[in-house]
């Protein structure tokens, strides 16, 4: 299961952006043809608008998956590099053998249809299509009521995570069909010697002394007597080898099964109330073990990392996309709605999942606990993809921006341009993550499902309603920065200065005299 998640992982993330970024550089450089401009030019002023907005969703892609690394998980660290070089390449390859490419079959790239039209000298061609644009109007016109109704359907979406309960899933969650044999020999056990048979906990010692000795039968016993505990097999005693102690070893079979809330509840009562009050200050060390105590201390430790890692992504790309954008507004309404889309994805999965809503529709048999590594390799994934479809969107309106200085206008003609080709780049993603669904494994079918409905969410919702709607509010405060940052930042001004990029010089003089104020 382990090696499934991830060898397919870094090939998903990697499949996955290299259409997305490809598809956008390439949809600019046709609608450079298109303008009239020659194939140089074209692929050229699709490099220093579309390449740029590639170069900087693509780094932030890479922060979000390098900060898994924070967590100090090796299995997690292994997928957090692979996933990274999987996105660096694609990159790469968009950024230099795309336009190689490009400029090798030159105007073949456009349609017979729109090569016929060129030639008939019609160059005046509209960049966004009706629909986007009447769409545009719209949410420019009702921006205060989509906001927050769309708001309202995230946090909807979203609002399950709140319950979430991590932790490693036992057989009763594996498929219940003839062939699958695990989930059959579970039930067979389960009826045979009740729920937890499965899952013992083991209680370990250290013995230096027969009093340890008599200590470690006497927190057996009154673990045997704890409620929630059936039996307990033991004690067993194995003698003391050169450098180690003796050690006792007991079996504790809990009523529950591994993934049951009870198990979790006897274990922290085990180490925190049963074996320090029987123990009263001695200095005998007792342990709780086994597969299912492992399973809920791995999840402990990486939901507790997981606000730390979430932060440091956050503020990383947060500081990415000041830079880039030259905005303190524009990377903090990125940092929200890039969250409100990851937590849609937690929250479907845990409907699903946990709660079992509409579970026949990707066919899950039980429900469980997720997964502990999954919020986390999910979020690192979702937050650079959200933030892609955000740097296309945002540059897009930057651009126009840049030449017009009229916000509203910048917003809704960005818009209008972005909105085809982002929902088409989330189509191909959303049938990439479904596809996922259809495995046995409960792990991968998690990821899956979670990953498209954050890409859904996300480019349905957050991208064609909420960012424009809020950028029309906001209004100019868009675009401004505290001129003290502004002198520290260091200036990435990569719109181009060609005919395709609309960035003028007034429209640059303009824009030092806005950053100033």
């Amino acid at each position: 299961m382990h090696h499934a998640r991830h060898i397919g992982g870094p090939i998903l993330i990697g499949l996955g952006v290299g259409i997305d970024y490809s598809l956008f550089i390439l949809t600019r450089t046709r609608n450079g043809l298109r303008r009239g401009l020659s194939v140089e030019e074209a692929i050229t002023a699709a490099a220093a608008t579309a390449g740029r907005a590639v170069l900087f969703a693509g780094i932030t892609v890479c922060i979000a998956l390098l900060g898994i690394l924070t967590v100090g998980v090796s299995t997690l660290s292994g997928a957090a590099i692979g996933a990274s070089i999987a996105v660096a390449f694609p990159v790469a390859a968009a950024l230099t053998l795309l336009p190689a490419l490009m400029s090798l079959l030159g105007k073949r790239i456009l349609t017979r249809r729109q090569r016929a039209a060129l030639a008939r000298g019609e160059t005046g061609f509209a960049e966004a299509s009706r629909g986007w644009a009447g769409w545009a109007r719209y949410v420019q016109g009702h921006r205060i009521v989509l906001a927050i109704g769309t708001l309202g359907i995230m946090l909807a979406l979203g609002a399950p995570f709140l319950s979430m309960r991590q932790g490693t899933a036992d057989y009763s969650v594996d498929p219940t069909s003839t062939t699958t044999t695990t989930y059959r020999g579970y039930e067979m056990l389960v009826h045979g010697f009740g729920a937890g048979f499965s899952g013992p906990l083991q209680l370990v010692a250290p013995l230096s002394s027969p009093a340890d000795t008599a200590t470690f039968g006497t927190v057996v016993t009154a673990a045997s007597h704890t409620p929630g505990v059936v039996t307990t097999v033991g004690p067993q005693y194995f003698p003391a080898g050169p450098g180690h102690p003796a050690v006792g070893l007991a079996e504790v079979y809990p009523a529950g099964s591994p993934q049951a809330q009870s198990t979790i509840n006897l274990i922290t009562d085990l180490r925190n109330s049963v074996i320090p009050a029987t123990l009263h200050g001695q200095h005998l060390q007792v342990l709780v073990g086994g597969q299912t105590a492992l399973g809920i201390d791995v999840a402990n430790q990486l939901s507790s990392k997981l606000p730390l890692f979430v932060g440091m992504v956050v503020a990383l790309s947060f500081i990415l996309l000041m830079v880039v954008f030259r905005s303190l507004a524009i990377p903090a309404t990125a940092a929200i709605m890039n969250l409100l889309s990851a937590a849609a994805a937690f929250g479907v999965i845990t409907a699903v999942f946990q709660w079992g809503w509409l579970k026949s529709l990707v066919g899950v048999t039980n429900t469980g606990p997720v997964n502990p590594f999954i919020p986390i390799l999910m979020f690192a994934v979702l937050f650079g993809l959200t933030t892609d479809y955000q740097v296309f969107l945002v540059s897009r309106i930057q651009e126009e921006w840049l030449k017009r200085r009229d916000n509203s206008a910048a917003v809704r003609i960005g818009q209008a341009a972005t909105g085809r080709i982002i929902t088409a780049a989330a189509a191909i993603m959303t049938v990439v993550f479904f596809a996922f669904t259809f495995t046995t494994d409960r792990t991968i079918k998690m990821i899956g499902l979670g990953m498209a409905a954050a890409v859904v969410a996300d480019a349905l919702i957050v991208r064609t309603i909420l960012v424009p709607a809020v950028m029309h509010m906001l209004g100019k405060t868009n675009w401004r920065i505290p001129a003290v940052l502004d002198r520290v930042l260091p200036r990435l001004d990569l719109e181009g200065d060609s005919e395709a990029s609309g960035a003028s010089e007034t429209a640059e003089t303009d824009l030092s005299e806005v950053r100033r104020t």
